[in-house]
């Protein structure tokens, strides 16, 4: 959206609510604005998401946001889902979405990029998976790392719940060793599995290990995650998003259960291939970081 194309007919403007004049008015996909859209814009935007239909606290609507508000180009962003908590968001986001088979994501992703790129030759198009940890490592695995060995210019990021939350609560192979479920009561037998470091030795240029705690880190990796995938191969974000009923919390305590975490078993871990880092270096000196 942009403030260019979005206008209220003056005949009808009285009778808007003030919810639509709002989001005229600040709009931020324009391209007369100052600078570029991003996280400090996103308490006053709207038009990307601003309902979901996920339960009240949840970690993974306040991550869908922070992501959202980093893209570097919304309006030339496809974003392709899978079954999950996830795809209960995407029916309510201002953007080019596909929802896919349960896992298949990246191989989806990779298609409509390569036909992206055929389609639109002068244009940056980005393709970015969004799917949690049963859609992108379980079901999905071989899809994920095939994508990965082919060098695919797309960002997978994996909203890591830990867990099948929308299905009752059963143990995923990201969750961690001993933890109980309601459905899988005898707990892990076994660790989780470090995807990040998977994506790492699997092809991918850039690889990260993170909390959604801090919206300005999210927004950071996303941006650097896309910028690489744009122009050297593919990108990993492993972004761990708490499901707070099941570990019980109540709706308030996610953000403290991420912030306990970043201490602890997410420690950050990043990993940038030479050739994106010399991505990186190019793109902060010509200002597009």
């Amino acid at each position: 959206m942009a403030i260019d194309i979005y206008k209220i007919n003056p005949e009808f403007r009285e009778i808007m609510p003030q919810e639509i004049i709002d989001l005229e008015e600040n709009a931020t996909w324009a391209e007369k604005q100052d600078k570029p859209r991003g996280i400090k814009e996103l308490p006053q935007t709207k038009e990307l998401l601003e309902e979901h239909s996920l339960c009240a606290g949840c970690p993974e609507a306040a991550a869908l946001r922070y992501v959202l508000s980093a893209l570097p180009k919304p309006e030339e962003t496809v974003i392709v889902n899978s079954t999950g908590c996830t795809s209960l968001m995407f029916p309510h986001i201002a953007l080019h979405t596909v929802h896919s088979l349960f896992g298949n994501q990246n191989a989806v992703a990779s298609g409509i990029k390569r036909v992206l790129d055929w389609r639109f030759p002068n244009k940056e198009k980005d393709v970015v998976v969004l799917a949690g940890d049963g859609a992108t490592v379980d079901i999905g695995l071989d899809y994920t790392m095939q994508s990965f060995f082919r060098q695919e210019n797309i960002t997978t990021i994996c909203f890591d719940n830990e867990v099948y939350a929308n299905t009752g609560g059963q143990e995923s192979g990201m969750t961690p060793k001993g933890q109980v479920f309601k459905m899988a009561p005898s707990g892990k037998k076994f660790e989780k599995v470090k995807m990040w470091e998977l994506a790492t030795t699997s092809g991918c240029h850039y690889s990260l290990n993170m909390t959604a705690s801090a919206p300005k880190a999210v927004a950071r990796a996303v941006r650097e995650a896309i910028t690489i995938a744009r122009e050297v191969g593919p990108t990993y974000i492993n972004l761990y998003t708490p499901c707070i009923l099941e570990i019980g919390l109540s709706a308030n305590e996610g953000l403290g259960e991420m912030k306990e975490q970043d201490k602890d078993r997410f420690d950050k871990y990043k990993y940038i291939s030479p050739e994106a880092e010399a991505c990186l270096a190019k793109a902060k000196e010509e200002g597009r970081l």
